[in-house]
């Protein structure tokens, strides 16, 4: 029975070309030094002339090229430049994400060349792009005032604060349900894995204050947040604290009510409040913070049957404030490292 040499790995053949013809240069007739390895007659004469001229260098094993790619390298540095932060809809496409097909569309219309989606595939991994779930930010976000916020206002804040000695926090708020799920688990394909959870809807909202050096203030509360209650709640922040604090909060509303305007003028300096850019969350550590608690907390573990949603958010924030090494790694994250109390 003859070898199919296509089922022979590659050092494999290499070795039996050289072992054949060095026996056929000892002198063995090629008939019998192919049947010996159980390759076609036609194999040991194919290979003797390979040898010729050239010797062992002409049966060793090459690496295969495949297809030549369609596209050159750099009409794909050209697609990249096409695709990397840009809309889709900046040239023509109703729909505002990039999938294979849209590249796909995109390569057709400017080079003539139709590519299969395995092949858009390959080429965007060769180009180190990598499907993902985009952040959302508002179309109001004005860059100039965001700017300006970073390298202008918050660095003048901070001097000021470190003139005075003083603190400065981030605040920011948000709302816990007790039937929200995050992440995903692992399940046979096609059976929807399911998750127990309290039927009664439980919500609970909190409010938090966050520090670069590692320091960290909570409360929480039940409904929304309206003027009233932020001046209770900034009322509790500064209860027998010593230095002046900075306080820099987002635009809501309720942060802008006449009240909480007499309250700070009250503490006649103890505290003041600085105003993010509008529409822009990333600027604001204390974002993290509520990420971090959300993915790790009752949407990992949910409730157990009689628990109640107040006392787990309660506990899982104070672990937070236990631990200054935390919360000092929020200030870490890319977006929000311009901070520092200069």
């Amino acid at each position: 029975m003859k070898r199919d040499g296509r089922s022979l790995a590659h050092n494999t053949l290499e070795e039996m070309r050289i072992l054949a013809v060095q026996r056929m240069a000892e002198g063995e007739h090629p008939d019998d030094v192919a049947a010996s390895l159980g390759m076609n007659r036609s194999w040991a004469y194919k290979i003797r002339a390979q040898a010729r001229g050239r010797g062992v260098r002409a049966l060793r094993s090459t690496k295969g090229t495949g297809r030549p790619r369609t596209l050159t390298p750099a009409q794909e540095q050209r697609v990249l430049r096409w695709i990397n932060g840009k809309n889709p809809m900046q040239y023509g496409f109703d729909f505002g994400l990039w999938t294979r097909n849209l590249v796909r569309e995109l390569v057709q219309q400017k080079f003539g060349v139709t590519l299969s989606l395995a092949s858009i595939g390959a080429m965007l991994a060769r180009l180190n792009l990598t499907p993902q779930k985009p952040l959302q930010r508002a179309y109001q976000r004005d860059p100039e005032a965001i700017d300006r916020w970073r390298h202008d206002t918050y660095p003048a804040i901070a001097r000021q604060a470190r003139e005075q000695k003083a603190d400065i926090f981030f605040w920011d708020e948000s709302g816990f349900r007790a039937d929200s799920v995050h992440g995903k688990t692992w399940a046979p394909r096609g059976e929807t894995p399911v998750v127990e959870r309290p039927g009664q809807r439980q919500s609970m909202s909190a409010a938090s204050a966050v520090n670069s050096k590692g320091a960290f203030w909570f409360a929480t509360y039940e409904g929304g947040l309206s003027g009233e209650l932020f001046v209770t709640l900034l009322k509790k922040l500064m209860f027998n604290r010593k230095k002046a604090v900075h306080l820099i909060v987002d635009g809501l509303p309720a942060h802008k009510k006449a009240i909480v305007k007499d309250y700070v003028a009250s503490t006649q300096g103890k505290l003041t409040l600085h105003f993010l850019p509008g529409y822009a969350p990333d600027l604001n550590p204390d974002e993290l913070v509520w990420s971090h608690v959300k993915r790790s907390g009752v949407a990992r573990s949910p409730l157990q049957k009689g628990e109640k949603l107040g006392p787990r958010i309660h506990e899982q924030l104070a672990q937070i404030r236990r631990s200054p090494k935390l919360v000092r790694s929020f200030f870490r994250h890319p977006s929000v490292r311009y901070i520092s109390d200069l």
